[in-house]
């Protein structure tokens, strides 16, 4: 089949994109956009042996070092922003602005780790005995195998990837069998990367393209001593006892039913903007995506209607259109997943607004943003539907709200609205938002990468990207130095021989 000219703009040839057995299509139109070939699992221990054979290598280059490699990915990814941000619309049916914001991300943990490869630093710790120090030293800690879902199908692994490298490590990527050409142009981005450092290890970065089994093949192997996977709680529920069986260690990014709670003093036309941006955004395929409305009473009644008007407003349809700012759902399948959720909420008591099908473009399965008014927190709404449908709810006290927005399996992101700073206070203490994420007037979307990201209870518990994040990565030694001519014991013990 002849090659999408976007595919050969990112460095993409005949030979990789044609005559294998996973089609890769696109959700705007359904079109058959390639056929490519997959990883045999006979491959998997060849490609566990040269990550391994890497890391000898990679692990006794300095971390600044290491650095200047991510740092050149940093400019081949400015050079490649808008192609590859086009690649990210044509596969994962995003928005033009979300598609390049995606590849921004990118950008943005590149630079973050550049500087982190200086700033891998340990304690310095107080001895109990004379003349000791003790200090920690963090070093790298193995080949890292990197697992990430259709919905953010570049940015998760260059989270992953930008600090396992700086850290000493070599990555093997998985991506979702849904999104396996933007890898695939992202490995192009970085092969330029790797040309202009010029002395990297064979193997460092590896890609292998197929379904479970290829997944099931790097979580099960005491060769990888680090998993980070994106996903769902059910896919994590299989990850983390084959990792954990081992003994490795897994950094789970998994779902996520995140809620806004509405104040009586909120700002409404902010939060009006924040929700519906938070919930439709990406079609509302994002993790951090809202899902539950939580609104004071006094003030349901009125907001619903200006969420009902908001939402007919919106443009829907092909994701390239400049105008267009609700793309498509993956497939037909999410779409249906979507459709029953919302037959299950009108059996449950919800009055559904929006949510119908609609015929944007041939092929592709596209549907209005739902809002359905709930008259409680039922099995549907506690259940996490990747699709735009947000349910709202009413409260009377803040504590209600911050019992409802807790009550349910996941713990990803939050929010409230509010100008009371006792409500806002109370929201980020320990009795408040039980989430990974807690923001004040912001949605539950939209992270930036300087904080660490990730969540609680079902989500998983893993962090990624900023902050200390990067100590996943690494094992950490204690080291205890003694400089004097004697041998004490600690905790006063004597042992004269």
């Amino acid at each position: 089949m002849p090659v999408d000219p976007l595919l050969a703009k990112c460095g993409l040839t005949e030979d990789q994109l044609s005559g294998g057995t996973l089609p890769a299509i696109s959700p705007i139109d359904g079109r058959l956009v390639a056929q490519l070939h997959q990883t045999e699992r006979g491959q998997v221990p060849t490609i566990l042996a040269q990550s391994q054979a890497a890391f000898q290598a990679w692990r006794s280059v300095p971390a600044p070092r290491r650095g200047e490699l991510v740092r050149l990915l940093g400019e081949e990814l400015r050079a490649a922003k808008d192609a590859l941000g086009a690649v990210v619309t044509l596969e994962a049916g995003k928005i033009t602005s979300e598609g390049l914001g995606e590849v921004q991300e990118m950008i943005d943990i590149c630079d973050f780790a550049v500087g982190l490869s200086r700033q891998l630093y340990g304690l310095t710790i107080a001895s109990e005995r004379p003349g000791h120090r003790m200090m920690e030293t963090w070093h790298p800690l193995g080949p890292t195998a990197v697992i990430t879902a259709f919905n953010f199908p570049v940015a998760v692994w260059s989270w992953n990837t930008a600090l396992a490298l700086v850290c000493g490590n070599p990555v093997i990527w998985k991506p979702s069998e849904k999104s396996p050409l933007t890898a695939m142009a992202t490995m192009a981005v970085l092969n330029r990367a790797l040309a202009r450092f010029g002395d990297a290890p064979d193997g460092l970065v590896q890609l292998v393209i197929g379904g479970a089994d290829l997944g099931d093949a790097l979580i099960s192997s005491p060769q990888v001593p680090l998993v980070s996977a994106t996903g769902s709680t059910r896919m994590g529920r299989k990850v983390a006892p084959k990792v954990a069986e081992r003994f490795g260690r897994s950094i789970l990014e998994l779902g996520g039913n995140n809620a806004m709670i509405v104040a009586p003093s909120a700002d409404l036309d902010m939060a009006v903007r924040a929700i519906v941006f938070s919930a439709v955004g990406t079609a509302g395929q994002r993790c951090t995506s809202l899902r539950r409305l939580i609104v004071h009473d006094s003030l349901r009644a009125g907001l619903v209607a200006k969420l009902a008007t908001a939402y007919a407003s919106l443009p829907i349809g092909d994701p390239r259109a400049p105008d267009t700012l609700v793309g498509p759902l993956i497939d037909k399948a999410a779409l249906d997943q979507m459709q029953a959720a919302l037959a299950q909420a009108r059996a449950e008591g919800g009055t559904v607004h929006g949510g119908e099908m609609v015929e944007a473009v041939a092929g592709g399965a596209y549907a209005r943003p739902a809002i359905v008014d709930m008259p409680a927190q039922s099995e549907i709404v506690r259940t996490e539907t990747f699709a735009p449908i947000l349910y709202v709810m009413g409260y009377v006290t803040l504590d209600q709200a911050i019992a409802l927005q807790n009550d349910v399996p996941q713990g990803l992101s939050s929010c409230i609205f509010t100008r009371d700073l006792r409500e806002a206070e109370t929201f980020l203490s320990a009795s408040g938002s039980d989430c990974g994420i807690a923001n004040v007037n912001i949605g539950p979307s939209g992270a930036e990468i300087g904080g660490a990201f990730g969540g609680e209870k079902e989500t998983g518990g893993g962090r990624e990207s900023g902050s200390d994040a990067w100590k996943a990565y690494m094992r950490r030694a204690t080291n205890t130095i003694n400089y004097s001519d004697a041998l004490p014991l600690a905790q006063g013990v004597r042992f004269d021989i």
